[in-house]
């Protein structure tokens, strides 16, 4: 359970005045009368990265147990985590996926099946002391170039505007989890619904409450949080790619 409870109000002004620069925060957020866990990351202050293969193994990390143990002798802590994108059967990301600057799968720019396909989909993308979330097709166009980044779908919130295939009344109810990022790619949003929700009720969290102009969909069903800060860590299947915020430690 998250023991610190702010109301959305707390986020407005964050946004409202780019002076103001908070480190990483958890709360819970209410909207549409579901219930939802949001940490805000800034990402001047706090280091994010994408995780997915263990040198240690060459394997997956595919848990956030997994993933701590390998930080720890680093002397790095695992300040929040959360499962990034997409995966096959053998934990491989779906689409793009870049991690320390080294492409490990290559982007999907093509429709297709499930959540992945429904186009448009985009990329959270990491760079120096900024995240941008941005459709597919403007990332390939622009030649971004990310230390990190994960391909996902659908789009949630696209220029300020929700994914055109989203239903109101969309009885296709799953737990979800997803990222959203401020104009100037300073304070980026991770959230995570405590119960089933549909797409729409999720868009609309990132465009009328987060305040934000593009989020990008992660995952449903398997969606995970690690909060350690709120005694969090939640159980689940082997994940693919990992998003944490991280801290060196004495």
């Amino acid at each position: 359970m998250i023991s610190k409870i702010k109301t959305i109000l707390t986020f407005l002004p964050i946004l409202a005045l780019p002076a103001v620069s908070l480190a990483l925060e958890c709360s819970q957020v209410k909207h549409r009368l579901a219930e939802f866990t949001v940490c805000q990351v800034n990402a001047d202050q706090d280091e994010i990265k994408l995780f997915h293969t263990d040198p240690r193994s060459n394997k997956p990390f595919g848990s956030f147990k997994n993933l701590q143990e390998f930080l720890a002798p680093q002397h790095i802590e695992l300040q929040m985590a959360m499962n990034a994108g997409m995966y096959h059967h053998d934990l491989s990301p779906v689409g793009l996926f870049i991690e320390n600057g080294q492409t490990q799968n290559h982007i999907v720019t093509l429709a297709g099946p499930g959540n992945f396909g429904m186009l448009p989909n985009g990329v959270f993308c990491i760079q120096k002391e900024r995240a941008t979330v941005i459709e597919s097709r403007q990332f390939v166009q622009q030649q971004m170039i990310c230390d990190f980044a994960t391909q996902s779908g659908p789009m949630l919130v696209i220029d300020g505007m929700l994914h055109p295939r989203f239903l109101e009344n969309s009885n296709s109810l799953f737990r979800r989890n997803g990222v959203g990022t401020s104009h100037n790619g300073q304070i980026i949003f991770f959230a995570i619904s405590e119960q089933p929700i549909n797409f729409y009720t999720f868009g609309t969290l990132f465009r009328d409450v987060l305040n934000v102009q593009q989020a990008l969909y992660f995952d449903g069903k398997v969606s995970r949080l690690f909060a350690p800060m709120h005694n969090r860590n939640d159980l689940g299947p082997w994940m693919g790619p990992i998003v944490g915020v991280i801290k060196k430690v004495k």
